[in-house]
């Protein structure tokens, strides 16, 4: 089983390769970490009143979250299909089963700590580096449209939320991987693909 861990801030694009990947390697599966938040009153509670909340790892079902990755991994099909309702605060899971995975993805703002805590197996790590501005302007746009917020919200809920991502790993050691990879507008992901994968 091959497993690949995509992280960024909000809007780098994690979602959008995840997807180019799968749709290039066969039998893979994307786990995002936005489908996993915590759910019931004390999270809906916490969400009005912990300043970025749904950035931090606090808001996060690592239970959840590890049950579904594991179940995964050991046998190699998976049964549930999890969508998070940002507006509702609860996981919509939905039956639909996939058979003979022979990849896993990763995406999301957490993968980076799950990437040193989830397994010990050997993976491949994908960093994002996009532009701050590219990124709020996607998530601005995504969180009127899907999540209901105002314009002067959104852009305030982004720039708080790209300093959280990238303050929180100053005090966190994350175990270096030899395959770890740094990936920006002009990375030939097609390239890193054919050469450490060896799928296509």
């Amino acid at each position: 089983m091959k497993i690949i861990f995509i992280s960024g801030p909000s809007g780098s694009g994690k979602s959008t390769l995840s997807n180019q990947i799968i749709v290039k390697i066969k039998n893979g599966i994307i786990l995002s970490t936005d489908n996993y938040y915590k759910t019931g009153l004390i999270s809906k509670l916490l969400s009005k009143v912990v300043d970025g909340y749904f950035d931090k790892r606090l808001s996060f079902n690592y239970k959840l979250f590890k049950k579904d990755f594991n179940y995964i991994l050991n046998s190699g099909n998976s049964i549930n299909e999890r969508s998070y309702d940002f507006e509702k605060k609860t996981i919509n899971s939905f039956f639909n089963k996939v058979n003979n995975i022979n990849l896993i993805v990763i995406e999301g703002i957490f993968a980076k700590e799950l990437s040193s805590t989830l397994c010990n197996q050997k993976h491949y790590f994908l960093e994002l580096k996009i532009n701050k501005n590219v990124c709020m302007k996607r998530v601005v746009q995504r969180d009127i449209k899907e999540r209901g917020k105002a314009k002067k919200q959104a852009e305030e809920d982004f720039l708080n939320s790209w300093d959280i991502y990238y303050q929180k790993f100053k005090n966190i050691n994350i175990k270096k991987n030899a395959n770890e990879f740094t990936i920006t507008k002009n990375t030939n992901i097609e390239q890193i693909l054919k050469k450490y994968l060896n799928e296509y």
